[in-house]
């Protein structure tokens, strides 16, 4: 297994390669799964893709119609406006959102899955924006 793959369960519906999901944490109904340590060992809030289904493995779920799949997973590269000065290909850089008026670039700005003050690599420099600042990809350490 590459390294920064997690092996995880989710549902089967969500089980395919190249989805992407937010992990929002446990049901109640989970306290009883003897699978839950497997289903649970994802970080809170943070944005995941699908890169591996092992299609042979499923498992009945408390919560999920059609049970849960195992599959890899890895945290993808997040489109994310930094400000211009920290926006260079491979530069290491602390995350800090963006204060910005436009509703339009709100979600680019506080991008799901992305905190204030994650490590983070720009990936990708995508494009240039009014008031220095610059879409990217950052990928979290």
């Amino acid at each position: 297994m590459e390294e920064g793959r997690i092996v995880t369960l989710i549902g089967e519906k969500l089980a395919k390669e190249g989805e992407e999901f937010i992990f929002l944490g446990m049901a109640n109904k989970c306290d009883e799964c003897r699978l839950k340590r497997v289903c649970a060992n994802l970080e809170l809030g943070r944005r995941y893709r699908v890169v591996k289904v092992r299609e042979d493995i499923r498992h009945d779920c408390y919560i999920h119609e059609g049970g849960v799949s195992v599959v890899e997973v890895i945290e993808p590269p997040i489109k994310a406006i930094v400000n211009a000065k920290h926006a260079l290909k491979g530069s290491k850089i602390i995350f800090k959102p963006v204060n910005n008026s436009e509703p339009a670039l709100h979600d680019l700005c506080h991008p799901a899955g992305l905190r204030d003050g994650d490590r983070c690599t720009v990936v990708n420099v995508l494009d240039d924006l009014p008031g220095g600042l610059k879409l990217v990809e950052l990928k979290r350490e």
